[in-house]
């Protein structure tokens, strides 16, 4: 069959046989089908979708793409975790860390940039020295010595997915929950995890903007975890407003190690700690919730989980002297406040205008060759129900003279809503998602 016939099926709404799904992965795998072919058949998913078991199909055949990681040498039961994305979202960068402590091994492999949302590797890339292309010795090696490691992955881990992931950041195909099921899981079960805790986001900042959607990729993803040995479970969380008050790289890591020195935002926190005590029940590390929950809380409060966070950094070749000094993190030249218009209180921070925002500062990419300036981004001063007055500070741009910022400051302009009274913001996660 060829690439067109394969294309013609799906645009004309047809099922596509386990057959022509595989050659589509082999034929983005090997480079046979080009850039334009792909994106036409990305593009008919995200208009005429694709059923459970073409989405299974799919997963299969991207992990049978390349190789799977081989953990078994590892002791214990090892817990992934994998987030859908939105704005602000830093938890894997302190959560894998915090988990370790508490003797959990994670194994992580995150992805760059999406859309308006930000990417793990682009965040820890801002560390200086900070490696995250490891070989899968390396990666084991660090696992072993330091208990998690978050790398990108590498040429021979679900290759097709790569290509796939980079394309959709630029063709306006992300939102599609077949897509993201199949690359979400496809790297989960890839890289050598017995479980995982999916944190699928929803709302105005994520790709699912209501919960039915959450919900639907929920199920399909633990679904197809669960089908395939891996113990998996799902978190459905807001993602109206920002995660935290930080969006941008180097200014996401300040915000982890300020969450692992103890004083994080509330909501980050909040979450952080909650996924982590799962992942703590999950492998086994404490028989009830609540021992769970105490391991964590010791975890961060001894400084193990900070220590982690610093072994983590060195082990993966950056400099770990970002602990005590964050000056070494890249800072941006220039900062652009935007004020309050008025007095009234909080009622709602819109998390796709403040990460479009950040996006034309510069801290993420409209084209999968894009550079990213490492310090722009902005910074929250205000959260959900706070009482502001007429000419306060509501955020921070954080750029480098960026070609982009009049723009950006139009959109924050907009991203901060001011009334008179508002209600009390709801919890933050929704729904978990079990077999």
């Amino acid at each position: 069959m060829l690439a067109v016939d394969i294309i013609r099926s799906k645009r004309d709404g047809r099922r596509l046989s386990p057959g022509a799904i595989e050659r589509f992965v082999q034929g983005v795998s090997s480079g046979a089908w080009p850039d334009y072919q792909i994106s036409a058949l990305l593009m008919a998913i995200v208009l005429r979708g694709m059923t459970s078991d073409e989405t299974a199909d799919l997963t299969r055949a991207m992990v049978a793409s390349g190789e799977r990681v081989d953990l078994s040498s590892l002791p214990g039961i090892k817990v992934g975790k994998h987030s859908t994305g939105g704005v602000g979202d830093k938890v894997s960068i302190a959560l894998a860390p915090l988990a370790a402590a508490c003797g959990v091994t994670v194994p992580k492999m995150s992805g760059r940039g999406l859309g308006h949302t930000g990417g793990t590797l682009d965040k820890l890339e801002s560390i200086p020295g900070m490696r995250t292309a490891l070989s899968l010795d390396e990666f084991r090696a660090a696992l072993a010595d330091v208990g998690c490691a978050i790398i990108g992955q590498t040429a021979s881990i679900v290759p097709a997915d790569k290509v796939l992931y980079a394309l959709r950041d630029v063709t306006a195909t992300i939102e599609s929950i077949p897509l993201i099921a199949a690359s979400v899981m496809s790297k989960k079960l890839a890289e050598g995890s017995d479980a995982l805790v999916l944190d699928v986001k929803c709302g105005g900042g994520a790709f699912m903007k209501t919960v039915d959607t959450a919900a639907e990729l929920a199920r399909l993803m633990v679904a197809i975890g669960t089908a395939s040995g891996v113990r998996t479970e799902a978190a459905i969380s807001r993602m109206d407003a920002p995660l935290g008050r930080a969006v941008g790289n180097a200014l996401e890591i300040r915000e982890c190690l300020a969450l692992l020195k103890g004083k994080g935002p509330p909501d980050l926190a909040g979450l952080v700690a909650t996924i982590a005590s799962r992942m703590v029940r999950l492998a086994n590390r404490a028989s009830t919730d609540e021992e769970a929950a105490a391991a964590v809380h010791q975890a961060l409060a001894s400084g193990r989980a900070l220590d982690r966070f610093s072994r983590m950094v060195e082990r993966q070749g950056g400099d770990p002297g970002i602990v005590d000094d964050e000056g070494v993190l890249p800072t941006a030249r220039c900062l652009t406040t935007v004020r309050s218009p008025r007095a009234g209180m909080v009622a709602a921070i819109d998390a796709e205008r403040i990460g479009r925002a950040a996006m034309r500062l510069g801290a993420g990419r409209d084209r999968k060759d894009a550079a990213i300036d490492h310090a722009a981004g902005v910074v929250l001063a205000v959260t959900h129900g706070e009482a502001v007055e007429a000419g306060q500070p509501l955020l921070d741009l954080h750029h480098n003279n960026a070609p982009g910022l009049d723009e950006a400051r139009a959109l924050a302009e907009t991203a901060v809503r001011i009334v008179d009274t508002v209600a009390p913001a709801p919890p933050l996660i929704i729904d978990w998602i079990r077999p």
